[in-house]
């Protein structure tokens, strides 16, 4: 919008972007951009993550099922950063984000949290090695599954990791959220207005990650 004067050149500007973007998967063509992104882009995952290798690997959509886990989810990955990155300083203002609620359902799913699965469980919560759950994701794809439940390392609560777009039952997210999330010395801490909510996650939150126990909380804030 900052280059633009119109919301007519505003949306022509984005249709210039989007076809420099990969292409859509077909089966995925039908989906609002929020739920088909995981899934269009081509390029090397850098890092992976915890059902999707690191490559030119398949395209993972990741959600939880209450707010409150999503948004510890989004807590750890924030100060995760800063511990990968210690001379940058805690920003002085909270930053927003939007959580949205979508409907999936699945011809085969697995749900990590019953047997015999359970009895592994280590292995998917595992904090840095997501080896098991590669292996995992793998051969449940070789398998046609399309959605994984599982327990979140991070918090008390599940996550869903959906495998194919073929999983989603609605084409667009249903209800939306906006949390406004500040970091500090102190912690995190994570408020949404509409409906009322607060939560905080302090220095130990997160420390069964060895990275976030290394974090220095000590610096300064711009």
């Amino acid at each position: 919008m900052a280059l633009v004067d119109t919301l007519a050149e505003q949306a022509l500007l984005e249709e210039v972007l989007d076809e420099s973007k990969p292409s859509i998967p077909p089966d995925c063509r039908h989906l609002h951009y929020l739920l088909f992104t995981p899934f269009r882009y081509g390029a090397l995952y850098p890092a992976g993550s915890r059902f999707r290798r690191a490559g030119l690997t398949a395209g993972v959509f990741y959600a939880s099922e209450q707010p409150a886990t999503a948004v510890a989810e989004l807590a750890f990955r924030r100060v995760l950063f800063f511990a990968e990155s210690p001379a940058t300083p805690w920003p002085g203002n909270a930053a927003e984000y939007t959580s949205f609620a979508i409907s999936y359902a699945a011809r085969k799913g697995l749900d990590l949290g019953r047997p015999p699965f359970d009895r592994d469980a280590a292995k998917w919560m595992d904090p840095v090695d997501y080896d098991h759950c590669h292996d995992l994701a793998d051969a449940a794809r070789a398998a046609d599954v399309q959605v994984l439940r599982y327990r979140s390392a991070r918090a008390d609560g599940l996550n869903v990791a959906l495998l194919s777009c073929a999983a989603f039952s609605s084409p667009a997210p249903l209800e939306r959220q906006v949390w406004r999330v500040h970091l500090g010395q102190m912690g995190v801490r994570a408020i949404c207005d509409f409906p009322e909510r607060r939560l905080a996650f302090d220095r130990h939150a997160f420390a069964r990650d060895p990275r976030i126990a290394a974090l220095n909380w000590e610096r300064a804030v711009i």
